[in-house]
């Protein structure tokens, strides 16, 4: 639905020029959640904002469903920007306005009657869960409660693409929790596509189908969020992981002075719950000791991860392979 092609960004000022984005590629399928995760400085907040032209490419192609939007009228673009709706990290509400005002007035902009811009925004007011808070003011409300405002604002035109601009940053834990949730629920109740940037790996393991990692205005590393999460390759996702809790290469630590062979175990789906590491021992002989583990889930897919040292029967060590393989569990020697 949405590519970019090698989309380059430049800021020029007396004696420098600097590259907010070197030669990005990216494509952005109909119907996903696609986040784009990196550190404070690295061009995400600049990418997002191409796909609406709040900023253009110094150089490069956004195309939507296969026009390119940079050469887009200023007509054309207008008409554009009604399917694409925005989230901002500070909720940009209009203070002076109540909640129900807030939702009517991108639909006032462009053009709607009264009588159906009210029908509209008490529609999306009931879709974030805001109906009996329509006639409080944005001061009156919590920072969960007025970031629904936000989303109710962004999806008032019907949009097909929603873009989440650190959405969640500026509120804590649990009520980023529910924030994600609505965004899960409206993402399958209404197909929308949704982009969202983020610092932090949670959001991305909550609520995203896939992810790109940009650093220094590239995308160092990007596919399905479950195997990126089980296989980071970049030192910036290690990293990344490793500041969310999962720190990959934890084991090399907790290997010193182990003997044995070193094998690291990655599951998905059901096999993450079942008791293969008790089989294992039990039917091959070996002994099967734990270095590092994590379970979780991406989305509503459990996955986990272990590197254990195997010592025993050597004939059992060969085996142990084609054991796993039959249940869909990856195998990987670390140390031989």
């Amino acid at each position: 639905m949405i590519r970019l092609e090698n989309i380059r960004k430049t800021y020029e000022s007396p004696g420098r020029i600097s590259h907010a984005l070197a030669g990005v590629d990216l494509h952005i399928r109909q119907g996903e959640i696609f986040g784009i995760i990196g550190r404070s400085g690295a061009g995400k907040s600049t990418l997002i904002r191409m796909l609406n032209l709040l900023e253009r490419p110094t150089q490069g192609k956004v195309c939507v469903r296969d026009q390119d939007i940079t050469q887009f009228t200023e007509a054309q673009l207008r008409q554009y920007r009604h399917q694409v709706g925005m989230v901002f990290q500070h909720f940009n509400l209009l203070r002076s306005r109540t909640v129900l005002d807030n939702v009517c007035f991108p639909l006032k902009l462009a053009g709607m009657a009264r009588a159906e811009r009210l029908r509209r925004a008490h529609e999306v007011l009931a879709l974030v869960g805001l109906t009996e808070h329509a006639a409080k003011y944005p001061r009156q409300l919590s920072g969960g409660q007025q970031q629904r405002v936000g989303i109710a604002r962004a999806l008032a035109n019907r949009p097909e693409i929603l873009l989440c601009d650190e959405a969640t940053s500026a509120l804590d834990p649990e009520t980023t929790q529910s924030i994600l949730r609505l965004l899960l629920d409206i993402n399958k109740r209404l197909g929308l596509t949704i982009v969202l940037i983020t610092h932090g790996m949670d959001v991305i393991r909550t609520v995203c189908d896939r992810v790109a990692v940009i650093d220094a205005g590239m995308i160092v590393e990007s596919g399905e969020v479950l195997d990126v999460f089980l296989h980071p390759r970049h030192p910036v996702t290690q990293s990344l992981l490793s500041e969310s809790g999962i720190d990959a290469e934890g084991w090399r630590d907790m290997a010193q002075g182990i003997g044995g062979t070193l094998i690291r175990l990655s599951f998905r789906g059901e096999a993450t719950v079942q008791p293969m590491l008790s089989r294992a021992s039990r039917e091959l002989g070996l002994d099967l000791s734990i270095l590092q583990g994590s379970v979780s889930r991406i989305k509503d897919t459990p996955y986990g991860q272990l590197v254990i040292a195997v010592q025993g029967d050597p004939q059992g060590q060969e085996k142990l392979n084609g054991l796993f393989a039959q249940e869909g569990v990856e195998y990987e020697v670390l140390r031989p």
